[in-house]
């Protein structure tokens, strides 16, 4: 019998028209030469969606090479700013001509690197991130509330061994720890996490993706609490180079629908599976907080959690609470971006959060988005994955119950997070709505949220 996901809650918000994003990749134009042979160098910047800004990035920087010092989307201006290191004017023009603000910079991508490593081998302290930031061509160094006395000081020496106009460094007021949740709420073994985006396992089953440490902690998720499995985690990595698990669904005729549920009885469809741009609004849909917007403000994130060390993610503003773990992070366009990592801070204060690439998990484990058309890790296919269960499965250190949550009073049980009624309808209370779970947004003509 077929067995179908339903929400369990919904946030507050209206989904406008989707729009559907072409699968055919930006084709670069040829610089065209004035009748005298000199090149054009006037091409004004093209007006783009973050999406195929995105895209453009990637061909930039392979034509680049090592003059191509990163990117981000202008969002204000709807246009893609490359870096670029040296004085080879040909490829300025082969970039300008493509479409792309050009701008030049100190620091190549190469001395970046190079410095974040020197980060992990001197200065992994539990509590501390680092980010490449494209918009100010430093590393932008985050250390949390817990980084006092010598931790401090050992991190601050680092920093400035770096040298000027290397990197920057700023204290958070919360602390870094996973979020058990995501879109709606999953329970395992007394906790509580998000389902992300339905996904086509590579051996055809239904499935779903999710945060890793939702997934090495408990085995069997559930989608009510205290209710029989549903489904049972096939893959998971965390900590190190991710933070996502694959879960399939044991009834292999679940209907695994490829869309968001964000309220109303409305969903936002996925298309496909994307890259983050610097710069991007995104989405995130939590069982604890539902629905809350932001911008992306670093990729290739190294995140130092007390459990360990996790790399490769996305940094953003957005907000998240314990219990949005495994959450997705999408577009308003439907594109799959991430799954809720941690963080620190709230939706009420603000903070950090970190994402997984959604990409990088899809490669992983060997899955597809939808009905399973196109590359594993490339999102393709008509209908790409989220669905109306987002989230998967907390651990120990994430989700619910009186010691979940990956730091003190995390989770969705007594001791803190959605309250006594997680996952039901009632998830955080009846008022769960856009950014941070209080209250319905005034603004429903389209997709809303606020931080």
């Amino acid at each position: 019998m077929s067995h179908k996901r339903i929400p369990k809650r919904k946030a507050a918000i209206a989904v406008g028209g989707v729009a559907a994003l072409g699968a055919a990749a930006l084709l670069l134009p040829h610089a065209n030469a004035s009748q005298d042979g000199a090149e054009d160098t006037a091409a004004a910047p093209r007006t783009l969606k973050a999406g195929d800004a995105s895209d453009l990035a990637s061909q930039l920087a392979g034509l680049l090479g090592d003059a191509f010092a990163g990117s981000y989307y202008d969002e204000g201006d709807q246009q893609l700013v490359v870096n670029v290191v040296g004085d080879n004017n040909q490829l300025v023009v082969q970039a300008k001509r493509a479409g792309a603000a050009v701008r030049q910079v100190e620091n190549s991508t190469a001395e970046l690197r190079s410095a974040a490593q020197t980060l992990k081998t001197e200065a992994t302290i539990p509590g501390t991130s680092w980010a490449v930031d494209p918009r100010t061509n430093k590393i932008r160094v985050t250390a949390d509330s817990t980084v006092t006395g010598e931790k401090w000081d050992t991190l601050e020496s680092t920093v400035q061994g770096l040298g000027s106009g290397m990197a920057t460094i700023q204290k958070s007021a919360g602390t870094f720890r996973t979020f058990a949740s995501g879109g709606d709420a999953i329970f395992g073994g007394g906790s509580r996490c998000s389902l992300g985006f339905n996904v086509t396992a590579g051996d055809g089953a239904p499935a779903f993706l999710t945060a890793g440490h939702c997934g090495v902690a408990v085995a069997e998720w559930s989608d009510a609490q205290n209710g029989a499995p549903i489904a049972t985690v096939d893959q998971a990595v965390f900590p190190g180079e991710g933070d996502f698990a694959l879960v399939k669904y044991d009834d292999p005729a679940t209907e695994a629908p490829s869309d968001v549920a964000v309220g109303g009885g409305q969903t936002v469809p996925i298309l496909q599976a994307a890259e983050a741009t610097v710069g991007q609004q995104v989405f995130r849909m939590g069982s604890t907080t539902g629905l809350a917007d932001g911008t992306v403000t670093g990729l290739d994130a190294t995140v130092n959690y007390p459990e360990g060390t996790v790399t490769g993610l996305i940094q953003t503003d957005v907000c998240a609470e314990p219990g949005d773990s495994g959450g997705s992070m999408f577009t308003q366009d439907g594109l799959a971006l991430g799954l809720t990592s941690g963080g620190s801070g709230d939706c009420t204060s603000g903070g950090e959060t970190f994402f997984q690439p959604v990409t990088t998990a899809l490669e992983a484990v060997g899955a597809t988005l939808g009905d399973g058309a196109g590359d594993a890790g490339a999102g393709a296919g008509d209908e790409a994955g989220a669905g109306d269960d987002a989230g998967a499965g907390a651990g120990e250190d994430a989700g619910a119950g009186e010691e979940a949550g990956a730091g003190a009073g995390a989770g969705a049980g007594e001791e803190g997070g959605a309250g006594e009624d997680v996952g039901g309808e009632d998830v955080g209370g009846e008022d769960v709505g856009a950014g941070g779970g209080h209250g319905e947004p005034e603004d429903v003509s389209g997709l809303t949220g606020t931080r």
